[in-house]
Parts: C-alpha cells; structure tokens; sequence
C-alpha cells in the first residue's frame, strides 16, 4: 500500500475528478481503516483534528468536535452533565465516557446542523463513544486510535461504509504551508500560535475577574474560532461550544447567527420541550427538525401540518414573551471574536443571549465605544492582540 498518497472519488464535486491528496515529503500521518473518504470528508477531519488535539493540549480534558463543511458546529471538553443538558442532547438513555461526554456536548450544540457530521476525537475512541456515534447520522472521524470493539461498532454504520481515519498524534507538520489556486501558489506560515490564559490578561473593562470556568469556555472559544471560516463569533458556556456565526461578512452578522444558534441551544432545555411528547416512530433527526420548528416564531400552513403530525398530540407552542422570560435566565456565558468588534451593536446583541466574558483582538478606532457598552452592561473583555482568521 502506498502512503504518501491516497486516490479519492473526486473532488468537491461530482464532475471535480482526478482528486487525491499526498504528502510531499513521507508517508501520510493518517490511515484509512474503514470506508472511503472524499474530498471534504478529508478537510473536515483535518482542521477537526487540529481543533481537538490543541483543545486536548491547552484544557488538559478530552476533547471533540462535529464539523460540517470545514467549520465547526460544535466542539467540546469532557465537562460533566446535569440530567438536563443530557436530555437536551439526546443522551439521557446511554452510558457516557469522559470522550464520549465530550462528543455529547459537540454534537449537541447544534444538532441541526451536525446532521451529516465529521466527528473528531481527542483521545483513543472507546465503546461507549462508539455507540453514541453509531446512532447518530454522521459520515466519519478521526481519532488517534480506536479500541479494537469500538472500531467494530464504528464499522457497522452506513451499512459497512463508514469512514474511520487514524491520526498519527505525533505528526508534526511543517512550518511553512501551501496551496495552489487558479494556477497560483499561495505560501504562509502555519498558524501555530498557542492560545491559553495569557491571552485573557489585557481586561480593557472596568470588570476584571474572569472565573475559572468562563477562563475555560474564552479558551475554548478561541481555539475554536481558529478552525472555522472567517469571519466568525463563537458563543460558549459549560465546556462547550453553543453557537458559532461562520463565514459572515459582517461582524455583527456573525454575532447575530452565533446568539440565535445559543438562544437555541438554551430553548431547547425549556421544561416545555424537555416534555415534547413525539409518536414512537419518530426518529432523532426529524425529533432535531421538530423541535427547531417548535422554536420557529411561526410556520407556513403547510410546514405546521407537516410538523404537527411529529406528536401524539400537538404541543402549544412557546411564545415569543416566553422564550424572552426564559433566555433572561441565562448568564455567564463566554464569547470570542476572530477579529475586531468595529461597533458596540455586537456588544448590544450579545449581551441579550447571557453574555457576560468576551475576548477580541481590539484594535478597532472605536473600541472605547465598545468598552463603554461592555461596561454599560457589567461584562468583563479582554484584548488578545490576537487575530484568528481561518479561510
């Protein structure tokens, strides 16, 4: 078998052929143990590893991601959960590993969008994370190492094809990178920069205590950020990511998506859906579609038929000055941004879905406009000096 390159279907899509990767100098650092990835499985599963392995290594828990389209729709550490949140994420009938926790919290996050997913692992995959996946709609991880009945469970999906990659997790890339454009060499250095608490020390607010755990959560914000396609706000809370806004021209734009992707994180722990009564042959990714359209303000004639036969008997949907009394509840919440705030109004917008900790760059000509709002509002920012923009 050669390793230093790896045929594939196509590339990114269908009518994309003659599409492989290689390695210029050695052999690949992953191996293929089950099914056959493509080309955006592999992009996923590399920016993926990055994401847990520097999660991994900054935060000390193991780690995992879900990612869709070379952004991330959730990550996580391995932080205990209430009986809530594992109700909220679908896993209140399965025993649960510190990885598998982890995975858990990630694929939670967003379950909508995870649907179709790239999982990532930190840690050598056990059992018990090897049945969560198995249950869930995905198209492939990447791990360091799978023990020998977990790699079995994981072989089972998609009906045998299920795509297992091994990492080799002393690879250790080279400094310089490269990629070729429209004929056009492109050439950076690597973005090796190592997040950690140094980066929350510069705190421009009148506040400054930042507690341990929101410390955590602006880490793991960060280190997410740097794997997701700019421009992009990530919104974090309990160890894990719960809500990212990617790929956004505008800034506030990404503030906007990433508090509507956390509003809905925190409706989905409202008692009201927790009692969601679904007919028994509704299956979990149309019980994530469901409950999304619980939460929509309001549904076409034709979507509330469709929704409406989800349930043994329709529910009575939430309203809009019930999920605002609801999301009033939330506090402590961590929030970073890959560049600049340039106006307050992603202050504004943050503070409505809990945000209490940011960290940014700063460097913007009106960031004491931004300080000033943050203050308004009681919220603790730092200034990493730190731009994270991933393309």
């Amino acid at each position: 078998m050669n390793r230093n390159e790896l045929p594939l279907r196509y590339g990114c899509n269908p009518h994309q052929g003659d599409a492989r990767i290689y390695s210029v100098s050695g052999q690949l650092p992953l191996m293929v143990l089950n099914g056959s990835p493509g080309y955006i499985n592999l992009l996923d599963a590399i920016n993926s590893w990055q994401l847990v392995n520097e999660l991994r290594n900054a935060l000390g828990l193991p780690a995992a991601a879900s990612f869709k389209h070379v952004s991330p729709a959730g990550a996580a550490v391995a932080v205990p959960m209430t009986k809530e949140i594992k109700k909220t994420c679908f896993v209140d009938d399965i025993e649960l590993s510190p990885l598998a926790i982890a995975y858990a919290r990630a694929r939670g996050a967003d379950r909508v969008s995870s649907f179709g997913d790239w999982a990532a692992c930190s840690d050598i995959v056990d059992c018990a994370t090897a049945r969560l996946i198995k249950r869930e709609v995905s198209d492939g991880i990447i791990a360091p190492g799978y023990e020998p009945d977990a790699l079995e469970i994981l072989k089972e999906k998609k009906n045998g094809n299920y795509v297992v990659l091994q990492m080799d997790s002393s690879f250790n890339p080279p400094k310089t990178e490269k990629r070729e454009i429209f004929g056009i060499c492109f050439e950076q250095a690597r973005n090796d920069v190592e997040i950690t608490e140094e980066t929350l020390e510069n705190r421009v607010t009148s506040g400054k205590n930042i507690p341990d755990e929101a410390v955590r959560d602006l880490i793991l914000a960060q280190i997410t950020l740097k794997y997701t396609q700019s421009n992009s706000v990530c919104f974090a809370t309990g160890g894990q990511v719960v809500g990212v806004g990617a790929g956004q021209q505008s800034r506030v734009h990404c503030t906007r998506l990433a508090a509507s992707k956390a509003d809905r994180w925190f409706l989905r722990q409202h008692p009201v859906v927790h009692n969601l009564d679904f007919k028994d042959v509704i299956k979990r990714a149309e019980r994530d579609n469901a409950i999304d359209q619980f939460l929509e303000e309001s549904l076409t004639p034709a979507e509330q038929y469709v929704w409406q036969n989800n349930f043994k008997k329709e529910p009575q949907r939430l309203s809009s000055e019930e999920k605002r009394e609801w999301l009033n509840l939330i506090d402590g919440v961590s929030m970073a941004s890959d560049a600049f705030f340039p106006f307050r109004d992603n202050i504004d917008r943050a503070r409505q879905s809990g945000v209490k900790y940011i960290v940014q760059p700063g460097g913007s000509v009106r960031d004491d406009l931004v300080i000033e709002a943050c203050n308004e509002y009681g919220i603790v920012m730092a200034f990493s000096g730190l731009r994270l923009f991933h393309h």
